[in-house]
């Protein structure tokens, strides 16, 4: 019986697929999961391109409503509204994954989505322009807990950080099209509105396929549906490794239901293990944010035009080319994540970040201190996009990804959707704050903060991070019990109870 679990209990880890290398999935031996991935991802491709157009609807924003141009706070509001829902969905939509579940929240979402896009389009005054923001950011918040999460538990162990990432992908595919979108509109009639409204197409899309999605086989197992649950990983791995992935599953999810009995849901972070886990997962959540890609994606066009390009045309064709790049760099995360490893990823990505914001933050200083030549508006450009190339093969997957591995299937809800409130707080604090930050102290000033922000951030990786590259989630609940109680102290092993 020890000897059966022992290899079971490894099923999907690095040792067991070296012992059966046999049995390793790739990206190209399963088209289920990527289909899956890709129809779970389209909450990804509304997150990403709901934050992205702001960035230029705003100039038309400006142009149609006088009231807005001559406030610097209601254009403020208006692109963080979207992020003030997003924290008030992150939070809901944690709960709603842990009691009703991974479709169930994708479902709110998409409906969320639609309503918001909708009252945009018709909005006649800027008020209900924040009201239809809100209902959208709802949708992002929920999207942003429900689709990665979803993605990593239909994952195998040795394509999950991939997996994950293709909805970071969908994310940066998303911004990217709103700035194509936002380009290709510069002349329509009504542009900002066809720009906003035509994101419930993909909501309503999503809705449909939704319907052909099966819930997630640990959400499944969770609820005591085993049968389903089992048909689903049916569909992800084949014999033998299918049977291996079952006993594992079966025995994981034994075992927490007996600690669920132990600790209220309201009481799960008083869990030594589950705030040690939190306080990585919502750090590398935060300094996401706080390094400064929501100033970057959502107001690189403002930015652009600050650095000398005064034309509204050329900050969005010189900020879609930033998005392209943003695009482009998520791709090459997808192939990394998962053969050089998350901890390595980030501090090769965060200091990249670091070089990057000395070149803008200094180029922006000369030009704002007597230097207006457009050598530094170039500067400012590359710098961009310098930031752009390091942080989305990195910060950018990487805080998504690990959020979906280190907390306990029972509490991965609203653990994960804690800890995305926590990226969307820090959202809104740089996207409320940043031009009233360059006008108090200047721009090139501003970008110094968070250059000291990534600096900061490189030394949070180095000593709180652990890798989680190739283990199962329940390897990774063993790093946080060792973390919290020390090697010696750590509770006795599955393959132990399951022997006694």
């Amino acid at each position: 019986m020890v000897a059966d679990m022992c290899v079971s209990i490894k099923a999907g880890s690095s040792d067991y697929l070296e012992k059966h290398p046999e049995r390793r999935i790739s990206f190209s031996q399963n088209f289920y999961i990527i289909g899956v991935t890709f129809a779970a991802g389209i909450g990804g491709l509304l997150f990403g391109y709901d934050t992205g157009v702001i960035s230029g609807a705003l100039l038309y924003i400006k142009d149609d409503f006088e009231v807005v141009k001559n406030s610097s706070f209601l254009q403020e509001l208006i692109v963080a509204m979207a992020l003030i829902g997003a924290i008030f969905g992150a939070a809901i939509g944690g709960y709603i994954n842990d009691s009703l579940g991974r479709k169930a929240a994708t479902i709110v979402a998409d409906i969320c989505f639609a309503v918001g896009s909708l009252l945009i389009a018709v909005a006649p005054n800027p008020t209900l322009i924040i009201v239809g923001r809100f209902f959208v950011g709802l949708g992002v918040g929920f999207a942003s807990v429900t689709a990665p999460m979803y993605i990593a538990e239909v994952s195998p162990s040795e394509i999950r950080g991939g997996l994950v990432s293709v909805n970071c992908l969908m994310i940066t595919t998303g911004q990217f099209l709103s700035f194509v979108i936002n380009y290709g509109l510069t002349r329509v009639p009504g542009t900002w509105r066809w720009m906003l409204g035509i994101a419930g197409t993909p909501a309503v899309i999503q809705l449909v396929l939704m319907v052909f999605l099966p819930e997630s086989p640990r959400c499944l197992y969770l609820k005591n549906r085993k049968e389903e649950a089992t048909n689903v990983l049916s569909r992800i791995y084949p014999s033998p490794r299918l049977e291996d992935e079952i006993d594992i599953l079966e025995a994981h999810m034994e075992q927490e239901q007996k600690d669920k009995v132990k600790v209220k849901y309201s009481d799960v972070f008083k869990l030594k293990e589950i705030r040690v886990a939190f306080i990585c997962g919502a750090g590398l959540q935060a300094f996401q944010q706080l390094t400064g890609i929501s100033v970057i994606m959502y107001y690189s066009p403002t930015i652009i035009q600050l650095a000398g390009f005064k034309s509204n045309e050329s900050a969005l064709f010189l900020s879609l080319i930033v998005s392209a790049i943003n695009a482009g760099g998520t791709i090459i995360g997808i192939y990394l994540i998962d053969i050089v490893g998350r901890k390595k990823l980030t501090l090769s990505s965060l200091i990249g970040v670091v070089g990057s914001l000395i070149l803008l933050s200094a180029s922006c200083y000369v030009r704002g201190h007597g230097n207006p030549g457009l050598v530094y508006g170039w500067l400012a450009v590359v710098g961009l996009a310098l930031y752009i190339i390091f942080f989305a093969p990195g910060m950018g997957p990487v805080p998504w990804a690990v959020n979906t591995e280190i907390y306990p299937e029972e509490f991965r809800g609203i653990c994960g959707g804690m800890s995305a409130t926590i990226n969307w707080v820090g959202s809104v604090i740089m996207s409320i704050s940043f031009l009233s930050f360059v006008d108090a102290i200047g721009l090139g000033e501003s970008f110094m903060i968070l250059l000291a922000v990534a600096c900061v951030a490189i030394v949070f990786v180095i000593f709180y991070m652990p890798e989680t590259k190739g283990l199962t989630f329940e390897e990774v609940s063993n790093i946080w019990k060792e973390k919290a109680y020390g090697k010696d102290k750590n509770i006795e092993s599955m393959v132990e109870q399951a022997s006694t």
